[in-house]
């Protein structure tokens, strides 16, 4: 056992850990590939010896901090405490810290973790801009280590992401299986594709190719922009559907977030969802689980996505010449009981206009 009076080392924690230093160092850095168990094997030792990397003397050493910045839109949604929890965690297993900014109303915030980067108070940042146009990854020259997590497509910096369009088509096509014949676009609505919302475009694009893959005619009428995807934001564009007395039958809510603020106004409407409304949503965060009637959803590994973003980040941080990398995450549709079709012979009931 290490005498309390003596601090361990990186040595230390690799004689305990079976491996070798560099070892210890590649699960601190992230700057190459561990594999699970020798990495679950050697954060154990550090745990065992409560060993500490000592990061200002690594800072002097290599010029680096052992701190990074977080940028996301809307700190206030599931999804962003989801992925929030899974980058600190990923983080802290790799020895870094995390700053973590909110970013959605103010650009110039994204503009700060910059300026902190250049001026080496942080490592690098893992972004997640609304748009590509307000971001800074448009308007400087010399970038720092950026990662961008999101569905911004752009070509000067890493990024990793879903494909929103191919999930946004199947779970549309799902709806259709189990009879659905009028979906709402609840969260795009072509304004928003247009005004540079790159989600919202991915998204809508998605749910307009499953339509026509569907034989189905689009319907402007069905199809609604939700500014702030919160459960109120997405309560708010329910209730906008409802006064419009147009038909539906099944929506796609573009976040979980959103389709949990639908099922509060649709039973607040005297609809129940699956029997009235099918409703599918998208992010497969906690919340959407455990709902009242579960939400089926598009999910996806959040701690993968946080960790495959880290290692871009520490590959990047390392090596600056590189050239920009993608990496797609698999998404798969999670059928929950809010897609469910209606018992047999009972006719599912489609219309507001019963409300």
């Amino acid at each position: 056992m290490t005498p309390p009076s003596t601090r361990p080392t990186m040595r230390d924690v690799a004689e305990r850990a079976g491996v070798s230093p560099k070892t210890v160092s590649n699960v601190l850095t992230g700057t190459a590939q561990v594999r699970e168990p020798t990495r679950l094997r050697v954060e154990l030792a550090m745990r065992e010896l409560d060993f500490v990397p000592n990061f200002s003397a690594r800072g002097l050493r290599n010029g680096r901090t052992g701190v990074i910045g977080l940028a996301l839109p809307d700190l206030r949604t599931a999804f962003s405490a989801s992925i929030t929890h899974a980058v600190v965690e990923a983080a802290h297993a790799r020895g870094l810290v995390v700053q973590v900014e909110e970013t959605a109303a103010e650009p110039a915030r994204e503009h700060d973790l910059v300026t902190r980067a250049r001026t080496h108070q942080i490592d690098g940042m893992i972004l997640n801009p609304v748009r590509l146009q307000d971001s800074v990854v448009e308007h400087l020259d010399h970038l720092p280590p950026i990662v961008l997590i999101g569905e911004v497509e752009q070509h000067r910096t890493d990024r990793v992401f879903i494909d929103s369009r191919a999930a946004a088509s199947e779970a549309v096509l799902h709806l259709v299986a189990n009879g659905a014949r009028r979906i709402v676009a609840l969260g795009g609505a072509e304004a928003g594709a247009v005004s540079g919302k790159a989600t919202v475009g991915q998204r809508l694009r998605g749910y307009l190719d499953a339509l026509t893959e569907s034989g189905l005619p689009r319907d402007a009428s069905l199809e609604i922009e939700v500014p702030e995807w919160t459960i109120t934001g997405g309560a708010a564009g329910m209730r906008e559907i409802l006064d419009r007395r147009v038909e539906f039958d099944a929506v796609l809510a573009f976040t979980d977030s959103i389709g949990l603020g639908a099922l509060h106004e649709l039973d607040q409407a005297g609809l129940s969802v699956p029997a009235d409304v099918l409703i599918c949503g998208f992010d497969d965060v906690e919340h959407a689980r455990y709902a009242g009637t579960p939400l089926t959803t598009i999910g996806f590994d959040h701690v993968g996505y946080a960790g495959a973003a880290l290692d871009l980040l520490a590959t990047r941080v390392a090596d600056r010449s590189l050239e920009p990398r993608a990496q797609t995450i698999p998404h798969e549709l999670l059928v929950r009981a809010s897609t469910a079709g209606p018992p047999a012979g009972s006719g599912r009931r489609n219309s507001p206009e019963l409300v």
